[in-house]
């Protein structure tokens, strides 16, 4: 190594050892635990069904703040970053205390938002098929009354939340909803299809007629993912 060569490199080691004692950089130059998964589609893909802005805010704005404060959280509770996502969201108990209501609210808001985006799709099938299809049939009568059945759970809700096609303990089919960003986990049940109905989800479109945006929602279901979610449910 010549002269110029050893300054050059103790010129790096030095600013290595220099920011060695800045939490925050540090935290810049590691990988952080969660990260906001890609929509695997473009932002105006469900035109005219769900606005592009609308998908833009959603998803790289709302989703984004929970996926941050979780990694603002791993540092009071590291466990959060080596335990399955629906492991703790089965046993909230068993999380601290004093993070318990903020791993509840932005992990239950990362998980059924990634799972929000992979259940919707531009140009799907209209409607499901399969086992899946039947199973409806034999818990509801048809297609259409479990549609209404989910958009009653939608408007029922009062203020946020979501509104859930899920399989229960029992392994059957119900309809339910859930307050703000509770998931599934939480009611013992696993989720098959979900309506994010919190506002951000359609005001911009729909202002306040949340049955309009519930309405249109059905026409972007990806009914290939809800069929792979019910015979993971069911196994």
């Amino acid at each position: 190594m010549n002269r110029r060569d050893s300054l050059k490199f103790l010129a790096g080691a030095a600013a290595f050892a220099g920011t060695a004692g800045v939490p925050g950089l540090n935290r810049a130059l590691a990988q952080t635990p969660f990260t906001l998964p890609p929509l695997g589609y473009a932002n105006d893909a469900l035109e005219p069904h769900i606005d592009t802005k609308t998908m833009q805010i959603h998803h790289d704005n709302h989703h984004a703040a929970y996926v941050n404060n979780l990694n603002g959280l791993v540092e009071k509770w590291p466990d959060l970053a080596k335990k399955p996502i629906d492991e703790i969201l089965s046993n909230l108990s068993a999380t601290p205390e004093a993070v318990r209501t903020p791993v509840r609210n932005n992990l239950g808001g990362h998980w059924n938002h990634t799972f929000f985006w992979e259940l919707m799709t531009p140009g799907g099938s209209s409607k499901p098929s399969g086992d899946l299809n039947s199973a409806i049939d034999a818990t509801f009568g048809d297609f259409e009354k479990m549609k209404a059945a989910v958009k009653a759970a939608g408007l029922g809700r009062f203020g946020s939340g979501w509104a859930w096609l899920g399989v229960g303990k029992d392994k059957k089919l119900a309809v339910f909803s859930t307050a703000n960003q509770d998931s599934p986990h939480m009611e013992g049940a696993k989720g098959v299809i979900g309506v994010d109905v919190w506002e951000h989800a359609y005001y911009l479109k729909h202002q306040s007629r949340r049955a309009d945006y519930i309405d249109a929602w059905w026409n972007v279901v990806n009914w290939d993912k809800a069929a792979a979610n019910f015979k993971k449910a069911t196994a």
